[in-house]
């Protein structure tokens, strides 16, 4: 296959056919920006939606980097989730398999919920990448068991679940222990306020590219909207639930407190219900995780971590029991569904209080269909914004009749029953007008 674009990097060999291999021959927007970038040196923030193929935009030129000579470490590799953390190191690993022996390149996961000790044994040789959550990379180097001042390339990948989760703290501990000339990347869906202090400590005019989503979600993607009026939320989860029998659904809530009553009540209406949230143990996360993945369960509630920090597949239905308050988190929740080709639904179960979210959503580009369960089934309702519309065209229709009624000169007596007349005659046939429209 040798009309892949990534030759165009001069990569090593081994990557070059670990690439194609996979089947990947044009680099997506943020690898063709990032890659040279990284091959440079110089430090770089990506600002990228999930699912548009940064992990690789980092990870190929930093294997191509790595002096497999030199037994020291030499990138570090964050991420704020053990299970992303865990897909990255097995992204590099099916990669390094791809090398010979004298190019051999060691990488090791170090994230919470492992035995500690263990991972120190493993240190006892320093390997080339280490990728793992802050806090446990950030203990080892505490402990003295794994060295990080020789490296020279640090990832903060998903900075902005970094900060909403309490972790640039221990990614700031880690960089200060990292060489001066340290050459960072920086990956994010959005840039907070409250990330910049931290960007600015470490990064020195960095390269700043902004990836656009092509789309806002996946074409074959359908949202949907039910009004509550009132009901109770927990039953039409239910009913839609019911209605939808879904592959497999995650019905989305804002808080972990939330994330419990829901699953809670739905487990009491008899279905088999599997949660994910930050308050689990390590221990309970991992085999959640195995169960979700050997498809015992239909339905998983979870808060926003599962929209970015998790990747699961399979899912065909979201459910919005509440729409999150960082509108950004509404694209991330429906990107778990409609992947790869397939197609997905997400249902919005929204209040009146929810409208102006909604309006905003609409102005990106989302186009819902307004639906509501009667009797045990879906019933498509009218837009809920046509009575907005309707008093929008009346008002024009008003305006642009009483432009064409010309007021009169000379005034006599009963002009402006007249006007009116002319007036009420011009919007009569307006309004015949746009019914045949």
């Amino acid at each position: 296959m040798t009309d892949s674009k990534f030759r165009t990097y001069q990569l090593k060999n081994f990557l070059i056919n670990a690439v194609e291999d996979f089947g990947y021959t044009q680099p997506t927007e943020i690898q063709e920006k990032m890659i040279p970038i990284v091959l440079r040196g110089e430090s770089a923030i990506g600002q990228s939606q999930t699912g548009t193929g940064k992990t690789l935009a980092y990870v190929l030129p930093i294997l191509q980097k790595i002096d497999p000579n030199k037994q020291e470490v030499q990138a570090v590799i964050t991420a704020p989730t053990r299970e992303l953390a865990n897909q990255i190191y097995h992204q590099i690993l099916k990669l390094t398999e791809y090398a010979d022996q004298e190019e051999s390149i060691v990488s090791r996961c170090f994230i919470g919920g492992t035995d500690k000790a263990r991972s120190i044994e493993k240190l006892k040789m320093q390997p080339h990448i280490v990728v793992g959550t802050p806090s446990r990379i950030n203990d080892l180097v505490q402990e003295q068991a794994l060295f990080v001042h020789t490296a020279t390339m640090l990832v903060v990948d998903e900075a902005d679940l970094m900060l909403d989760m309490g972790f640039i703290v221990d990614v700031d501990k880690i960089a200060a222990k990292m060489p001066e000339s340290l050459e960072m990347y920086v990956f994010s869906a959005t840039i907070p306020e409250k990330l910049k202090p931290f960007l600015k400590k470490y990064m020195e005019n960095p390269k700043y590219v902004h990836i656009e989503p092509k789309q806002v979600s996946a074409a074959n993607l359908t949202h949907a909207i039910l009004p509550s009026r009132h009901r109770n939320k927990v039953v039409l989860t239910f009913e839609a639930l019911q209605l939808f029998n879904p592959y497999l659904a995650i019905v989305f809530t804002n808080t972990k407190k939330k994330a419990d009553e829901v699953a809670d009540a739905l487990l009491v209406k008899g279905l088999k219900v599997g949660r994910i949230h930050g308050d689990l143990s390590p221990r309970d996360r991992k085999k959640m995780m195995k169960q979700i993945q050997s498809l015992e369960f239909q339905y998983i509630v979870a808060t926003d971590l599962a929209a970015r920090g998790i990747d699961i597949e399979g899912v065909s239905h979201i459910i919005n029991y509440e729409l999150p308050t960082d509108l950004d988190f509404y694209i991330h929740r429906v990107g778990r569904t409609a992947r790869a080709g397939s197609s997905g639904t997400a249902l919005t179960i929204y209040e009146p209080s929810d409208e102006d979210a909604l309006n905003r959503l609409e102005k990106m580009g989302i186009i819902f269909k307004h639906v509501d369960i009667q009797k045990g089934d879906w019933i498509d309702l009218d837009d809920r914004n046509k009575r907005k519309k309707r008093e929008k065209q009346v008002d024009k229709i008003d305006e642009k009749a009483r432009s064409l009624v010309q007021k009169p000169k000379k005034v006599k007596p009963g002009y402006k029953k007249k006007m009116q007349s002319e007036v009420d005659k011009i919007k009569k046939r307006e309004r015949r007008i746009q019914k045949k429209k």
